[in-house]
């Protein structure tokens, strides 16, 4: 279907390219595969900048698969905090775990070894097995998919699956025998600096003169994409539930359910609304009030309203009413104490660090703070 001449072109060029301009990034200063597969989980639906000081910090924390393999799921957890899409941490360790106790600590050369890891799909396995083993196996991302799409003049859809396989088998015949390492890291670096989503800098592209998107003038029509649902918008309410007496100047948290959104991470107490449109500050306090009873067995009084805010995931949007509230009676002991459940704490500022939270909430308590300070 293409050419030799077309694909000896691109692969001779775009390795050419990548040798003079290729980035100084801190996992490509080692083939260690361990550090590779962190990082390629990593840049997972997150930019280079963002990862880079979570590379360093995670490494450090955890050099080793062992290191890893052995590590309480809250320290990666919190380590992880700010990256978001949790699962992806989890996984890389259930993964490591299997790495460390099944091949030694090695993590494995073998596509059907590091392919039944936990986390690990066709993307993540070629990467590790190309650059750090320098193993002729694709590595097709979004990147990719869309360089390959313009320069060959794809025009499927690449959310098709039968795409995505007619890629694979198409990167796979442009590596050159003992380029796998630096020609997958090329391609990707090509996507992300010089053919990028919108606006591509064809003219600084080392492989202009044969790219057919850009002969047929559709260099910015491609790839072709079919659209995803844009994420549903829910509504929450949030109780920042602030301690008095023996607890003055803590907040109260809970923890997340162990499987599911955000497994065993730490929150604010909120709840989703029944409904929130047209509805008065009171009523909306006498939901939160009320389902936080009747779901978690607590009681609070809420207060002033204190913010709006909202996070995004990429099938749903949290938006979130914040109220202020301190803890009811009935949840007061005899003895003066309090009564809390199992899975809430009393935390303070200088605690945070030790517990793992979605950014959102992060976000509220900072918020709070430069307030209080004002």
């Amino acid at each position: 279907m293409y050419s030799e001449e077309q694909k000896h072109y691109f692969s001779r060029h775009l390795l050419d390219w990548y040798h003079t301009h290729k980035r100084d990034l801190p996992w490509r200063r080692s083939k260690n595969p361990y550090y590779i597969w962190i990082s390629e989980v990593m840049l997972q639906q997150t930019r280079v900048d963002t990862v880079i000081p979570y590379f360093h910090r995670f490494v450090e924390q955890f050099p080793t698969v062992e290191a890893l393999a052995t590590a309480p799921e809250e320290n990666v957890l919190k380590a992880w905090e700010g990256l978001g899409y949790y699962s992806r941490a989890r996984n890389l360790q259930t993964a490591v775990r299997e790495v460390h106790e099944r091949y030694g600590g090695i993590v494995p050369q073998d596509k059907v070894e590091i392919s039944s890891l936990k986390g690990v799909g066709p993307y993540t396995s070629g990467a590790i097995l190309s650059i750090a083993y320098n193993k002729p196996e694709p590595a097709v991302d979004g990147n990719v998919m869309r360089v390959l799409s313009r320069y060959f003049l794809i025009e499927e859809d690449i959310m098709k699956p039968s795409t995505r396989v007619r890629m694979e088998k198409l990167a796979r015949e442009l590596i050159m025998e003992g380029t796998a390492s630096d020609f997958n890291q090329a391609l990707m670096e090509l996507g992300a600096m010089v053919c990028t989503p919108r606006s591509p800098h064809c003219l600084t592209c080392p492989v202009m003169a044969h790219c057919a998107a850009r002969e047929a003038g559709m260099e910015e029509a491609l790839p072709i994409k079919k659209k995803a649902k844009p994420p549903r918008p829910e509504s929450r309410g949030v109780a920042f539930v602030e301690g008095t007496g023996e607890h003055k100047g803590k907040w109260l948290i809970r923890q997340r359910p162990q499987e599911g959104l955000l497994a065993r991470m730490w929150e604010l107490p909120h709840i989703v609304w029944k409904s929130e449109e047209g509805r008065t500050d009171e009523e909306n306090k006498n939901e939160l009030r009320q389902s936080l009873a009747d779901q978690e067995q607590i009681m609070i009084r809420p207060g002033e309203w204190l913010m709006d805010t909202e996070h995004i995931f990429s099938h749903i949007v949290w938006k979130m009413k914040v109220y202020r509230a301190v803890l009811g009676d009935t949840n007061r002991q005899g003895n003066g104490g309090e009564w809390i459940p199992f899975h809430y704490r009393w935390v303070s500022l200088d605690e945070l660090d030790q517990y793992a939270f979605p950014n959102v909430f992060l976000r509220i308590m900072k918020e709070w703070q430069e307030h209080q300070q004002n």
